[in-house]
């Protein structure tokens, strides 16, 4: 059981470190996470599951503790992680829960949680509690056992999703309708839940080139990874191929995507969130939109320059949406390729995310690579691991080596200059720290992200 407990979330390899005596157990303790708000519409909770081998059994097991503590199950079978929060929304229970080990290797299994309105179930809203009560014994049983019905959301989920979509009259092609024009999409699934949108995917009114639509839990072509490079290669030559408008590359439970361009050069997530943000103010201009904090300052500039208030936010999901509800912000986006929608209960959706990209898309009549060149202000790393047992000290060694920066410290340190800013941020659940380096210009950047090599250390493939 050591280490199942993530910040966000359970994860762990299967049976060896997640089994079912042990999603049993924290199926019971669910119960103690959820407090009178939750409880305020009934004890009803959404149960769902990906298609790996062992999200069945798992799932089994998930529902015999939550009933054993007294809550009732809508089991909604084989579902995205969007999917899940919508029914939780849809549905107006106490809370969900998606088996789903999302873009990690097909040995592991995981639980993702949310509360009523899919609030999020975090490190700092109930996984350590979760922990203690795994660890502690401290499994509510309730006198009256809940029960178990089935539910099929899919319908309600697609017609909530298409209304998004905002496809200009005569977009099947008409002659003479440059910004209608039929748009040729490649969508690499993975082999995972993306192919459970099927319908969605035929709704949309395109040309689809549709890879690894087989539901496989084995993940026999590539990991389900889009912040990969290496899972991007098939997707990249079927664009070219193909002559495409636009790649998608989603991960294994389907609440992240990433985007290629017709030139088959792929779209930081950072850079999407911005494009998407930019097409929503369109419709609701001054409302908020939340970016985490190692987006690149092309985002912000982006945001404002479209009317919008960005919000700069700590990297992970509970704190984008607390933000996203405080101000009542009409997008959120991170760099790790999750999108949240005000009007999709403040829940990531990537399949939302692919429409205001087909609606941008449709609405400029202008290529994917024509709409990010103007946010492809400044030279940016990618974020790069380091191994680092004291993560603390190390970033105290920055912060003294960098005196004439501003600094913060929201998420890790972040260190500004005018003309370049860098963020080295610890992981939750190992001995690393992530850095992301920006600068003016690319030799900027090179120079820059050398120097913090040599204080950091050698960085490692993780």
């Amino acid at each position: 059981m050591a280490g199942i407990f993530k910040a966000y979330d359970v994860r762990g390899i299967y049976p060896a470190e997640l089994d079912e005596t042990i999603a049993r157990k924290i199926g019971q303790a669910f119960r103690n996470v959820l407090d009178d708000d939750d409880l305020a519409t009934g004890n009803n909770v959404v149960v769902s599951r990906d298609m790996r081998p062992s999200s069945e059994p798992l799932s089994r097991a998930l529902i015999e503790g939550l009933t054993a503590a007294g809550l009732d199950v809508i089991d909604i079978g084989l579902a995205t992680t969007p999917m899940n929060y919508f029914a939780i929304g849809h549905l107006r229970t106490a809370g969900g829960v998606q088996v789903t080990a999302s873009h990690n290797p097909a040995q592991y299994n995981g639980l993702k949680f949310s509360k009523h309105e899919a609030r999020p179930v975090s490190g700092d809203h109930g996984i350590a509690l979760l922990e203690q009560c795994v660890k502690d014994n401290d499994l509510p049983a309730s006198t009256r056992p809940g029960t178990v019905t089935t539910a099929d959301v899919s319908a309600d989920y697609a017609k909530h999703v298409l209304s998004f979509l905002r496809r200009p009259a005569g977009s099947a092609g008409s002659p003479g309708s440059e910004t209608a024009r039929r748009l040729k999409v490649v969508v690499d699934a993975s082999n995972g839940m993306a192919v459970v949108d099927r319908a969605i995917w035929d709704a949309l009114g395109l040309d689809l080139v549709p890879l690894y639509f087989e539901l496989d839990g084995s993940f026999p072509n590539h990991e389900a990874n889009p912040l990969k490079l290496e899972n991007l290669r098939d997707l990249r030559a079927k664009v070219l191929e193909v002559g495409a408008d636009l790649g998608v590359s989603c991960d294994g439970d389907f609440d992240r995507a990433a985007f290629i361009d017709e030139r088959g050069e792929p779209v930081g997530s950072d850079l999407s969130t911005a494009l998407i943000a930019g097409e929503l103010l369109s419709r609701e201009p001054g409302k908020h939109v939340t970016y985490d904090l190692r987006s690149s300052r092309a985002v912000a500039e982006w945001i404002t320059e479209h009317g919008g208030v960005p919000v700069r936010e700590r990297v992970g999901h509970s704190f984008i949406k607390a933000t996203m509800r405080g101000n009542a912000g009409v997008f959120g986006g991170e760099l790790a390729g999750h999108y949240y929608f005000r009007d999709n209960f403040y829940a990531d959706c990537a399949i939302l995310a692919v429409i205001e990209v087909l609606n941008l898309l449709w609405h400029s009549g202008k290529k994917m690579s024509e709409l990010v060149a103007p946010l492809l202000r400044y030279a940016k790393s990618p974020e790069t691991n380091f191994e680092v047992e004291d993560k603390a000290g190390k970033m105290r060694e920055l912060a003294a080596a960098y005196p004439d920066g501003e600094i913060d410290w929201m998420d890790g340190i972040t260190v500004q200059f005018p003309d370049w800013w860098f963020n080295v941020r610890p992981s939750n659940t190992e001995p690393l720290l992530r850095l992301v380096v920006e600068a003016r210009t690319a030799a900027d950047l090179d120079r820059h992200f050398a120097e913090l090599v040599a204080k950091i250390g050698h960085p490692v493939d993780h």
